[in-house]
């Protein structure tokens, strides 16, 4: 039981490494962006859209992952999002132009999204069912461990002259390297073998990570779950599922445009706005890595014991309150830098220790099952839009106006996600999917 239990860690730990590049590929711009700035002569919006664009490909990644995995298998597509992340760093350190650096920028967008989808969906579809939730949790960890090792990148490097901005994204090739590879010493997942009639394959993934007895089981729950899934798209908007897919796309919107990744992206540019040195400024993003991660972590600790909607409930208010004091603190600058800081770091905490990894957790807990892949590609679109819209538009609006105004306008976004949690999340701890499917019908 213990070799099993080390077999599907290590599995794990392989898929991760998806996630761990996503994270790091979203957040090495923060520390390039100024210097590509300084070198092709952007304007706000053509900066915008530099570290936008890659969002443009996570919108097409993500929605192409499921239908072309359920084609090819889970593993091979991953095998493709690595060879998309060795293109996109390779092809983001070597441009002549912005629009090379653009292009490549999307290809990476591509394994970014495809990523984000089948990392967190081969863990769940390999690991026993008791260890299923923490499992899955290491994905999410894996992120915030590749941003934080993205700002750390930007810190080495940022004294490294010109081509420094190069370098970060160079460094992004080692990690798709060693993705790629590990990758040919797993399995393919246990449930896209049996929907493919290859079962006996199946069976023995599931032995290797379990028991002979529980692969007998699983095999078993894995064709009764594949009889449940024939929902169409249409089935979405019947009456019993609308409440909890508003609640979904919702929450994923409300996620990015409180803010999140336009101070995870501009890190840099928003401490040199406050005051730090530029070599300081990339240093200080990296404490912000180091405290989404740890935040993190608390997150996964505390999401069974405490619940849901009271984690969001105060995780929202306190991003709120932090979004104030860092507008106030941009516009009348009477605090010290590391006073900002403080404020900055308080915000992150919050977000990560809820709304960061709690609203995937929510939304892969209220969708019924016909419906859950569906309802998943739409709310996971949403998120990637609404993530896209805040990216291009934070310079222009700092740019244009104030800082300050963008900050503000943020917190607004969380005094409103606020008011709809209150009215409209429902508490799912310590609940069954089932319990949650058959509350939506009934209320339908």
């Amino acid at each position: 039981m213990r070799r099993a239990g080390l077999y599907v860690l290590s599995v794990t730990l392989v898929a991760a490494l998806g996630g761990l590049i996503f994270g790091f590929d979203t957040a090495v711009v923060a520390g390039a962006t100024r210097y590509m700035k300084e070198q092709f002569s952007l304007s706000s919006l053509q900066e915008g859209w530099a570290v936008g664009v890659v969002l443009v490909g996570c919108m097409f990644g993500a929605g192409l992952a499921g239908p072309v995995s359920d084609r090819i298998g889970r593993r091979r597509l991953m095998l493709v999002s690595a060879v998309l992340f060795l293109v996109s760093a390779v092809g983001c350190a070597l441009p002549r132009t912005i629009t090379e650096f653009v292009v490549f920028r999307f290809v990476g967008g591509l394994g970014i999204g495809s990523a984000a989808v089948l990392s967190p969906l081969y863990i769940a579809e390999i690991a026993p069912a008791r260890v299923r939730g923490a499992l899955v949790s290491v994905n999410q960890l894996a992120i915030v461990t590749g941003i934080l090792l993205a700002y750390f990148v930007n810190w080495a490097f940022a004294g490294a002259g010109p081509a420094n901005w190069r370098w970060m994204y160079a460094m992004g090739a080692v990690p798709s390297v060693l993705f790629f590879l590990l990758l040919l010493r797993v399995p393919e997942s246990p449930r896209w073998l049996v929907k493919n009639g290859r079962e006996d394959e199946a069976r023995t993934v599931l032995a290797r990570a379990d028991s002979a007895d529980a692969a007998a089981v699983g095999i078993r729950d894995i064709k009764d779950t594949l009889a449940l899934e024939e929902g169409s798209f249409r089935e979405l908007f019947r009456p019993a599922f609308r409440r909890p897919l508003l609640i979904a796309v919702v929450l994923a919107v409300f996620q990015q445009i409180t803010g999140i990744n336009a101070i995870l992206y501009y890190a840099p540019r928003i401490f040199e706005g406050a005051g730090f040195t530029r070599m300081s400024a990339i240093g200080q993003s990296a404490i912000v890595g180091l405290v989404n991660m740890l935040f993190t972590v608390v997150a996964i600790v505390l999401a069974d014991r405490v619940g849901r909607r009271p984690l969001l409930l105060v995780a929202t208010g306190g991003m709120g309150v932090s979004l104030v004091l860092l507008g106030a603190a941009f516009r009348f600058p009477v605090l010290p830098a590391s006073a900002l800081l403080l404020i900055i770091l308080l915000y992150i905490a919050f977000f990560a220790s809820a709304m960061g990894p709690l609203v995937w957790v929510v939304m892969s807990e209220i969708f019924p099952i016909k419906v859950r892949g569906a309802a998943m590609g739409l709310a996971t679109l949403a998120l990637w839009l609404a993530d896209f819209a805040v990216t291009l538009t934070f310079p222009v609006i700092s740019d244009r106006f104030h800082p300050s105004s963008a900050f503000w306008l943020y917190a607004a976004m969380c005094a409103a996600d606020l008011l709809f949690m209150w009215k409209f999340l429902p508490e799912t701890k310590g609940r069954s999917l089932e319990e949650i499917e058959r509350s939506w019908l009934k209320a339908g």
